[in-house]
């Protein structure tokens, strides 16, 4: 067996419109040559969902595909999958490497949702009911956003005709117009809200792992943590792979080939020494 490898994608989506992968076979070249693969939340929507059996199906597929495909696979959740696995968080090298969803960079988890406020005020009530200091450790922090967006149902997410459906996801995410500008201000703010977490829980991470705002990039803070964002198989941005094998992390894009997604063309490479 050749070294250790292990790839994180984030924000997959499957069987929500917006996500470019249809079938799960088209993620199958992500796993070869893997030693393991770790999908950082929001592989799919296993939230309420208005036909609960559809949800079920979906959250069985994924599931069973996986747990066939030969290479082991580790779902962290996500704001849209809280209760796929009961990982919120996992490191490496270490603890040189923190990878999490990222939505717990927000006390709204989705700030530029509709509901945002609601969310909030749901969030900071969860944190308070912790037990002790709960809150301010990252697993009570993490396991309380996941309570909280459990109980948030699917609304765009679920509808399946088309028409219906890009109506709906303007109204969740860019209506009022001004509702955009909650949307760049996440962006903006999102790397260094990563690696301020990092630097408060995980105080030996160099390298902090996300997805969540579906923008891809890498990021060399001041502090010196370097935030990576392996974005979405949503449209339009696109999605990246972070590599991780002994000593080193490299960054990837993903690249569409034939209808399958591949490893592609580096982006940025690290030694985590």
């Amino acid at each position: 067996m050749g070294a250790e490898l292990i790839r994180i994608v984030s924000d997959v989506h499957y069987a929500d419109r917006s996500s470019r992968v249809r079938e799960l076979g088209q993620l199958r070249p992500l796993l070869e040559g893997a030693t393991s693969v770790v999908f950082n939340g929001d592989t799919l929507d296993t939230r309420r969902d208005r036909i609960p059996q559809r949800t079920a199906e979906r959250r069985r597929e994924v599931l069973d595909f996986f747990a066939a495909a030969g290479t082991p696979v580790t779902f962290l959740t996500g704001n849209h999958d809280p209760d796929l696995s009961r990982q919120h968080a996992v490191e490496f090298e270490a603890g040189r490497i923190l990878v999490t969803h990222g939505d717990v960079l927000f006390d709204a988890i989705v700030p530029w949702a509709k509901d945002a406020s609601a969310i909030r005020r749901k969030v900071l009530a969860a944190l308070a009911a912790l037990p002790d200091d709960g809150g301010c450790r990252l697993d009570g922090r993490l396991a309380a956003f996941r309570s909280v967006a459990a109980s948030i149902p699917q609304r765009h997410q679920s509808e399946p005709d088309p028409l219906r459906y890009a109506l709906s996801l303007a109204g969740d995410t860019v209506w009022p117009p001004r509702r955009v500008f909650s949307i760049l201000r996440a962006w903006r703010e999102a790397p260094g809200r990563a690696a301020a977490l990092a630097r408060a829980h995980r105080p030996r991470a160099r390298f902090i792992v996300i997805g969540h705002t579906h923008i891809p990039g890498v990021w060399r803070t001041a502090s010196g943590i370097v935030v990576v964002n392996t974005g979405s198989f949503c449209r339009p941005f696109g999605a990246t792979v972070a590599e991780v094998s002994p000593g080193r992390i490299r960054i990837r894009r993903i690249e569409a080939r034939r209808g399958e997604f591949h490893p592609g063309a580096r982006i940025a490479e690290f030694s985590t020494s």
